[in-house]
């Protein structure tokens, strides 16, 4: 049929076919809707596949039909056609995709024994920078992550070089000092605070200038990355920022605050720490994920007469730390504010500072004054037991007033916080520090202590889940297994701290 079909389309010359002829009808009597359809087809193909024309047979192959063009001008028509086609869909795609990134070359070696290895992405940084601080006149701490696998099984180390602003005068370095305060707890990354030292003040003339950080990959000098981790504007540099007084008498750096809070025990906490530090001090609270609608209420107030900063942390959680990386958090604050307070306090938001006997905090801090570090001891408290009393409103009770009764176990080891003279501090941990320049003292049983609420933090409803009666005076309640005893002294308290609220920032509502 197809040689019959191509004889008569060969001599039919316009179309003298009878309805009896062998040769198929569509190729002779609709040749116009046929050019049609082509044209159309084509501009089809070339609009929505362009993309993939690699993929497409040659323009040859796309040539051949079965019902070959009756003549040289419909030939010629296709073709053009098909030309106008072709150049406004490469008009189109070039203005719409994007060009293809080049391909990575695939190298071969002549050895076919000689195996290569090519490595795609990165598992972590070398160096995650978070803050970058002057120490005082010749000494700066870089706080940052690191690569904990590069830590543990390379020899990564840093270097510091000063460029001056002034024209002409060269460029100073000064091998870094590495400290890792994680003590291994770190995960993917660790914490990393290098310390800068140079000779003398590399800014002595206050042109300003830029601090350079070079971090190693190994012991090689070859491979490194060099970047600027501190400017400082002509001008900017006060040597008198350094020395007493300072702004604050007690400043408080906060760990990471993370979960579901609750914004009665944030609230509660804030008053009571204000009025226990006194006007002289400040507290520096760190969101990684942690502060609410109804945190942010609750210390909105104390941020707005300048008692409290609250730093947004959430981009944290891109990096794979501790705890959410709080060994870094306290790092940071311990040198962004080193010099901005007399004493830099440690603890938790579930954890309230004491002065058992009637003690003042300044007649303990002047006892404690020889040491640059003390660590304090703890009460531990239940989060969930109450006293069964029907005459009583809890509702309206704070949750440090309603918690009495405290873990009697004696003999144990527990976990303590810590204040610290922090211009005499490298760097620091959560439970305190060991890059400290003079003493640390822990007997301070007597002058200093802390209650801890765990859990009670992340309790947003009532905290009192359980009720046992009042026991009788040095009876021991048992609950859980665990002995308690009842401790009313923060209930004594309440009363003082929600009269002194009121006073400093108005009625609260939550």
């Amino acid at each position: 049929m197809r040689k019959d079909g191509e004889g008569g389309g060969g001599g039919g010359g316009g179309g003298g076919a009878t309805p009896f002829s062998p040769t198929p009808l569509p190729c002779f009597d609709f040749k116009p809707f046929v050019a049609t359809l082509v044209i159309l087809t084509l501009v089809m193909a070339f609009w929505q596949l362009q993309p993939y024309q690699h993929l497409l047979p040659s323009a040859n192959n796309l040539s051949t039909t079965n019902c070959p063009l009756l003549n040289s001008t419909s030939t010629a028509t296709a073709a053009a056609a098909a030309a106008d086609v072709n150049s406004l869909s490469t008009q189109k795609v070039s203005s719409s995709v994007p060009t293809s990134a080049p391909s990575v070359a695939i190298i071969t070696p002549s050895d076919p024994n000689k195996r290569v290895f090519r490595p795609y992405g990165s598992a972590a940084a070398l160096f995650v920078q978070m803050g970058a601080y002057r120490g005082g006149p010749a000494t700066f701490a870089i706080v940052g992550l690191a690569s904990k696998p590069t830590h543990v099984f390379g020899k990564p180390w840093y270097k510091c070089e000063w460029v001056p602003n002034a024209p002409g005068r060269p460029p100073s370095r000064a091998k870094a000092l590495r400290i890792l305060p994680d003590w291994g707890y770190g995960r993917v990354y660790t914490v990393v605070v290098v310390n800068c030292t140079f000779p003398s003040n590399p800014n002595a003339d206050n042109s300003g200038g830029k601090l350079f950080l070079h971090a190693y990959y190994s012991p090689s000098p070859r491979k490194y990355e060099k970047f600027v981790a501190l400017e400082e504007p002509p001008g900017s540099y006060d040597e008198a920022r350094f020395r007493p007084p300072f702004k604050y008498e007690y400043l408080y750096c906060g760990s990471s605050l993370y979960g579901n809070l609750s914004a009665s025990r944030i609230r509660e906490w804030m008053a009571y720490h204000a009025h226990f530090f006194g006007p002289s001090s400040h507290f520096v609270l760190h969101d990684a994920g942690g502060v609410s609608p109804a945190v942010r209420a609750a210390l909105e107030p104390w941020v707005r007469i300048g008692r409290a900063t609250v730093q947004d942390i959430r981009a944290q959680e891109e990096y794979d730390g501790y705890y959410y990386n709080q060994f870094l958090v306290v790092n940071d604050c311990l040198h962004r504010y080193r010099h901005a307070a007399n004493w830099t306090f440690f603890f938790d938001v579930d954890e309230y500072l004491y002065l058992p006997d009637g003690n003042t905090l300044e007649t303990v801090l002047g006892e404690l004054a020889d040491y640059t570090q003390f660590t304090i001891e703890q009460n531990p408290m239940s989060s969930k037991l109450c006293v069964l009393d029907p005459k009583r409103d809890y509702s309206r009770e704070w949750g440090f007033e309603k918690l009495v009764f405290r873990n009697s176990i004696t003999g144990v080891r527990r976990d303590r916080k810590y204040a610290i003279q922090a211009r005499n501090a490298l760097a620091t941990g959560v439970h305190m520090s060991a890059n400290v320049i003079g003493k640390t003292t822990h007997k301070t049983e007597s002058m200093i202590r802390y209650y801890h609420y765990h859990d009670s933090i992340n309790v947003l409803g009532e905290p009192c889940r359980e009720f046992v009666p009042m026991p009788a005076k040095g009876n021991v309640t048992w609950f859980e297994k665990i002995p308690y005893v009842y401790d009313d002294n923060m209930t004594r308290l309440a009363a003082t701290i929600k009269r002194f609220e009121e006073q400093t920032i108005g009625p609260v509502q939550l």
